[in-house]
């Protein structure tokens, strides 16, 4: 069976070399607008391809406001900083996600809780979140969310969109609109991704996407925060460019900022992919269709778009019977040239996160032992 797999992802990609997960595809003006930038000199975090490429994310994702940063972690990063995250607080993800999710929690010295995800969208399950806070939260008199089980802030929630596939997004923001819950949506790897109809990314308070060198598009390295909160936009532009007050002669910086704009070089390879956004989706929608038909034949489960959305299908994924069976598939894919690679390890199961508080994760952990991604770079 594995054989027949590998035969029939070499067939897709015309090729018996090796496969990687997911590359990069340049086809456009990617070589005309870098080299636009090099002759201008403008190629660090001023120039006119940052400002064309926030306007044109925030078109397509139905933004009222976009600010480019360095990645998609930096951006996430800062938008738990606007709604207020620090030291006092705690906020609430999902333990499936990439590390970054995580990770831009504890830059704000914030504490994560993680919940368990649905089998059917891979993110964060509305009905686990709802279960955990009617049994450890509280609204005080001022209208925080407490925790009552360690008396702190519960002050974000990071739902993330998992492998583009869309959480129950609606669902998840209403519930936290009840307990006074800023929604911070890790978008980072559903750039062209819908549920019911609306981009993701545009559901929170926050949105981010990534332009990593493995994303739908990508800048090389790269992020954007989106908003329709246009003091959180300026403020965001602010703080991510040192927090420099404009004066012809002086530095002058009014609090403690960070380096995270995005590079005008960076951004005009982004312009670029951008022109291509809507076929690159176009084909990851067919390929998934393709696939979807080959394991339906044997008996491996293929993992479809939810129910309620449109995916961009940026990391194609199959359900392995067990955790001994991935492993087999895994190491017989990767010995024959064709790269797979497991689902993320838990977050709660990492030394670093290894004390936070935790719900039941029955699902996580189901298929944390069984969901391997599969080649999934756009065939043009």
């Amino acid at each position: 069976m594995y054989k027949n797999i590998v035969a029939f992802i070499q067939e897709l990609y015309q090729t018996k070399e090796f496969l990687p997960l997911h590359e990069p595809r340049f086809i456009g003006n990617e070589k005309k607008y870098v080299n636009e930038t090099i002759d201008s000199t403008f190629v660090s975090s001023v120039g006119k391809y940052v400002t064309k490429f926030e306007e044109m994310v925030a078109k397509f994702s139905g933004a009222k406001y976009a600010v480019a940063t360095s990645n998609g972690t930096s951006a996430l990063h800062i938008g738990l900083k606007l709604v207020g995250v620090d030291e006092s607080c705690e906020v609430i993800t999902q333990p499936l996600t990439f590390i970054a999710t995580a990770n831009a929690i504890n830059y704000c010295n914030a504490q994560p809780i993680f919940i368990d995800v649905d089998r059917d969208t891979l993110g964060l399950s509305p009905l686990k979140l709802k279960e955990f806070l009617e049994e450890f939260a509280t609204l005080d008199a001022d209208g925080n969310c407490i925790n009552n089980s360690t008396n702190k802030i519960i002050k974000a929630c990071v739902p993330m969109h998992t492998f583009g596939h869309p959480c129950k997004i609606d669902e998840i923001v209403e519930i936290c609109e009840s307990y006074n819950i800023a929604v911070v949506e890790d978008a980072a790897e559903s750039l062209g991704s819908y549920y019911k109809g609306k981009h993701t990314g545009s559901f929170g308070k926050v949105g981010i996407f990534s332009f990593n060198g493995n994303k739908i598009i990508t800048t090389g390295g790269g992020g954007m925060l989106v908003t329709d909160d246009e003091e959180f936009a300026k403020k965001a532009k602010h703080i991510t460019t040192t927090a420099k007050v404009p004066n012809k002669y002086e530095y002058i910086h009014d609090e403690v900022g960070y380096n995270y704009r995005l590079t005008n070089l960076a951004a005009a390879l982004g312009v670029a992919q951008m022109e291509n956004l809507q076929l690159f989706i176009e084909k990851q929608r067919d390929l998934a269709k393709k696939y979807n038909n080959f394991f339906k034949d044997i008996e491996i489960e293929f993992i479809k778009e939810p129910k309620n959305s449109q995916s961009n299908y940026w990391l194609n994924a199959v359900i392995l019977k067990d955790k001994q069976e991935r492993d087999e598939f895994l190491k017989y894919t990767n010995d024959n040239s064709v790269m797979t690679r497991s689902i993320w390890r838990l977050m709660n199961k990492l030394d670093m996160f290894k004390d936070a508080q935790i719900g039941n994760l029955d699902n996580a952990e189901w298929l944390e032992d069984r969901v391997v991604n599969i080649s999934s770079s756009v065939i043009v």
